[in-house]
């Protein structure tokens, strides 16, 4: 720690990165500085960052908010979080081996398998943490980020104790963190979980009302099927999703909505309104992750001589939809059926 406090830099401020440190600002175990968008930084100003809770919420006030725009300010960072969308990695990579501190950390907090890798292209190896986040944060008008999913952050175990610092304060900023030794399991994990991120963008409804629709699950089981599938071919193993192995959990989905309304309320709390980053993308005319999510499925597929053909026509529905310039297509369960076979 450069001044005997912890500083700690998000770059990539959006949904995910501005709940994080927000967390650690209301706690006040270390100094922070979000790094994003203008726009942002505007609303921030005017209205200071309100973090909504599962059951309550809590307002940091804007005058105790360090936002800028330039990622030079995230160059005297003992830690980074890194939370750019999987596409922009290599460049913000590019950007942070040009002005961080030689022994400064940086935890990858993205969607995706191989941000990490990406950024230990540019940045020491031994300084690069993988990380998971396992819950979801929706980004709402007047500068509102809303956690809509419980869940851990699962991170890489590390032992050095240059690590043990920044582990401590995102706990005292109370989240769960949940740390790992072999974290590639649960990555793979995470991105057959993340499969349904664009059939809820497809839809463009609630990810509650989707899963609770039985023909919306269908379509999810067949491709988190697939993906196992191409898993077990390519000799890759996936972890439990909390304590429950994948090809159960593609059971669960094709039984009746009130099974799957005990088990799912039994395994995951979620508010009614919550949507996938993707299809928050997708409403606001942005680029997806959905070639580092469903196109890794069918990377993984050729790569072992095999085909994913529901994710690939998957991931051709979402890029038309990316194209067409017109937020979610709003495909129902039947028509998005009928266009992946």
């Amino acid at each position: 720690m450069s001044h005997g406090r912890l500083h700690i830099g998000v770059i990539g401020a959006g949904a995910v990165g501005c709940y994080v440190g927000g967390r650690l600002v209301a706690s006040g175990v270390a100094d922070v500085t979000l790094v994003g968008r203008q726009w942002l930084a505007d609303a921030i100003s005017a209205h200071g960052l309100t973090l909504r809770e599962l059951d309550h919420d809590d307002l940091v006030a804007a005058n105790d908010i360090r936002f800028a725009v330039d990622p030079q300010a995230g160059s005297t960072c003992d830690v980074v979080l890194c939370c750019v969308k999987s596409g922009a990695t290599a460049d913000t990579a590019a950007q942070l081996a040009g002005i961080l501190r030689p022994d400064a950390i940086v935890v990858s907090l993205q969607n995706g398998l191989r941000n990490a890798e990406t950024l230990r292209a540019h940045l020491p190896q031994n300084h690069v943490i993988d990380a998971i986040v396992d819950f979801n944060v929706i980004m709402r008008d007047h500068a509102v980020f809303q956690r809509t999913t419980s869940g851990p952050l699962t991170i890489e175990t590390r032992r050095e104790p240059k690590h043990q610092p920044w582990v401590n304060a995102l706990r005292a900023a109370e989240l769960e963190v949940v740390e790992v030794d072999a974290i590639e399991p649960e990555q793979w994990t995470k991105l057959l979980i993340n499969l349904n991120n664009a059939i809820n963008a497809l839809a463009g409804i609630p990810t509650r009302e989707m899963i609770l629709s039985r023909q919306y699950r269908k379509v999810i089981a067949m491709l988190l099927d697939e993906g196992l599938d191409v898993l077990e071919g390519a000799g890759v193993r996936a972890a439990k999703f909390r304590g429950v192995p994948l090809r159960v959990m593609s059971f669960i989905l094709k039984l009746p909505t009130p099974i799957v309304r005990l088990v799912i309320g039994a395994q995951l709390r979620m508010d009614p309104e919550a949507r996938t980053s993707m299809s928050q993308d997708l409403e606001r005319r942005r680029l997806t992750e959905v070639d580092f999510l469903n196109g890794e499925i069918v990377s993984l597929a050729e790569a072992s001589s095999r085909d994913a053909p529901l994710n690939r026509r998957i991931v051709e529905l979402v890029h038309e939809a990316e194209h067409a310039g017109a937020g979610s297509p709003q495909l129902d369960a039947e028509t998005l059926l009928e266009r992946i076979r």
